[in-house]
């Protein structure tokens, strides 16, 4: 006889998990699509993200050169993708939950190729800040509603983490891509070519977006948007960026720097109120309770400061201290691209077999062995002998950290808040990265400036170059401490729920 009951019931099964997976956004995408279509198309999107932070830090003295801006000038042309980036994430990480991850996905990467399309074009130093900002503001929309889709496609346990690894692979392969490519397109078709090249890219994102991932069904904002709160937290954001980015020429303690500063305490104190009264908040607070987000993005936040400052600083001395060309430069970042992206791939399988909290630990470690290793390189250094081993070590910490902390940062949450989740570690991310750039620049200038009157001008910046390394070695020694702590912490607390058989979220 036909089993009549089992087969109503796995009908009723396969019906209940076609409603759950359209409830999360999932689609026909993680379903009856090969699994690794969307993870392509998302991850090339996270690529374009990385590639255009990256891709500009070869051209800079190109790019001064031919629209004759200064130190600060050149800066900017970094902290405008920076500083748009970092203090919209949030809104587009909740734009993402509400809106539809696809809709904002595909508006987010329009702005984007706009903004790629302006800077290629710009004929004078502001329109091309103008049009750094406006990528900023695109990548703050793609990259919380790409890594939300990655969320609600692939479930957490090996699913998740092998895409977690895809995600952090790429990310690397993006960060050294953009320096290499940045040094071929320099070197050949001029520095123009580096803003144009993520168009073409872009294009093909959306087409695969189109192609491979189902429009997700939007959760309906229900008590209204929190437009004050998403006032504050932008214009705190904003504010504090502006105020960080002006600390290398003015000192940390003048007015240009307090004023800003002092006005992001005040936004983001007020942001926070309004987050705990209103009913629908653009970032619920309950998040940094969850499993072990809070502690995460704080360690995110310290991941960013010296993976920023490690990729500006690490082309300016091959350039300037030992005179390597654009392509060459380029070419010196291979290495560490590799083991980067080597590190990202092995990592899931590292925490299965090491736990989670000794590989995270280990690769925050190699990653300050790496910089410490960085601040003693000389001004008559080599590759071989000065630069490939720290590159190694770096890389391979840079990719375990990466790929474990993003792991962290979305660890326990609903995918109701997949959006926001990404968009926070992004925020802290990009964040950590502005106000650790600008705190390790300062540092570099100031040791710059004080060197010894018989040093020449190449070793004085060196000494400042050594500095900005030693410094993000020991910042992320500290992150380490952090890491291990936290999570044992985290795992004791589990441990706890576990034996009193409190199970809440």
């Amino acid at each position: 006889m036909r089993d009549v009951s089992g087969t109503s019931a796995r009908a009723s099964c396969w019906r209940s998990t076609r409603r759950a997976c359209a409830t999360a956004g999932v689609g026909r995408a993680g379903l009856g699509r090969p699994d690794w279509a969307p993870l392509v198309v998302l991850a090339t999107g996270q690529f374009l993200v990385v590639l255009t932070t990256s891709i500009v830090n070869v051209a800079l003295p190109t790019v001064s050169d031919g629209l004759r801006l200064s130190e600060q000038g050149q800066a900017w042309i970094v902290n405008a993708y920076g500083l748009a980036f970092g203090a919209l994430l949030l809104v587009g990480g909740r734009a993402a939950d509400l809106l539809g991850r696809r809709t904002v996905l595909l508006a987010g990467l329009g702005l984007f190729a706009a903004g790629s399309v302006l800077a290629g074009s710009a004929p004078t130093a502001w329109l091309l800040i103008a049009a750094r900002a406006l990528q900023g503001v695109g990548a703050a929309a793609l990259a919380p509603a790409a890594l939300a889709l990655v969320m609600v496609l692939y479930p957490a346990g090996a699913a998740r983490g092998r895409a977690l690894a895809v995600w952090g692979a790429v990310s690397a392969v993006g960060g050294a891509a953009g320096v290499l490519l940045g040094g071929l397109l320099t070197e050949a078709l001029g520095w123009r070519s580096v803003f144009w090249a993520p168009v073409p890219v872009t294009v093909l994102v959306v087409l695969g977006c189109l192609r491979y991932v189902d429009r997700d069904v939007p959760r309906q904002a229900g008590g209204g948007a929190d437009f004050l709160g998403t006032a504050a937290v932008t214009a705190g954001l904003v504010a504090l960026v502006l105020g960080v980015s002006g600390a290398g020429r003015t000192g940390w303690l003048s007015e240009a720097v307090l004023a800003p500063v002092g006005a992001a305490v005040v936004l983001l104190g007020v942001f926070l109120v309004v987050e705990r009264r209103t009913a629908r908040p653009l970032l619920p607070l309950r998040l940094f309770g969850t499993g072990t987000v809070g502690p995460a993005n704080l360690a995110m936040a310290l991941l960013g400061a010296v993976w920023v400052a490690m990729f500006f600083f690490l082309p300016l001395y091959q350039q300037r201290v030992l005179g390597y060309d654009p392509l060459l430069t380029g070419l010196a970042q291979l290495p560490l691209a590799g083991a980067n992206a080597l590190a990202s791939w092995a990592t899931p399988h590292l925490a299965v077999r090491f736990g989670a909290r000794r590989t995270q630990t280990a690769g925050a470690l190699l990653l300050a062995a790496g910089l410490l290793w960085f601040g003693r390189v000389p001004t008559d250094g080599s590759f071989a002998a000065d630069m490939l081993g720290p590159s190694l070590l770096a890389g391979a910490g840079l990719g375990i950290a990466f790929v474990r902390l993003t792991a962290q940062a979305v660890e326990g949450v609903a995918p109701a808040d997949a959006g926001i989740a990404g968009g926070l570690v992004n925020t802290t991310r990009q964040l950590g990265g502005v106000v650790g750039l600008a705190f390790l620049s300062t540092l570099a200038t100031a040791r710059t400036d004080t060197a010894p009157t018989d040093l020449t001008n190449i070793q004085a910046l060196n000494e400042g170059y050594r500095l900005a390394f030693t410094a993000g070695g020991v910042l992320t020694l500290l992150n380490a401490l952090l890491i291990a702590t936290a999570l044992r912490r985290s795992a004791a607390r589990r441990d706890s729920l576990v034996t009193t058989g409190d199970h809440r979220s």
